[in-house]
């Protein structure tokens, strides 16, 4: 069975088949804010659809993180280390990426289980 939530045109913010929940590549609301500031709204908008979803941050399976200055690697992972749940690390790949804006600092993509 596949559940699609945040359903749009082009795709869903939220799919889950089975017993994984598969997130879209999330981006902050405020693009003015650095990439600290991008980050940690990104998390919050992917902790609130990992509970819409029926799952939580401590079931991540694997993230992918996507920066447009790899520079600002130490700034992101400051934010991610403080809000990744210890011994709950999913398997993470971090690039330096050309993302759809200028302004878009950071994106980033999570798989959890139910």
């Amino acid at each position: 069975m596949i559940k699609r939530l945040r359903v749009g045109p082009r795709m869903s913010q939220i799919v889950v088949h089975g017993d994984t929940v598969y997130l879209a590549g999330l981006v902050a609301d405020d693009f003015s804010a650095d990439v600290a500031g991008q980050t940690q709204q990104t998390l919050a908008k992917i902790e609130a659809y990992l509970k819409e979803a029926g799952s939580d941050k401590t079931k991540m399976l694997s993230a992918t993180v996507w920066l447009a200055d790899i520079k600002t690697f130490d700034q992101m992972n400051k934010v991610w280390d403080a809000w990744v749940p210890q011994g709950h690390t999913p398997a993470r790949a971090c690039v330096e990426s050309k993302l759809a804006r200028p302004e878009i600092k950071v994106e980033i993509r999570v798989v959890a289980g139910l």
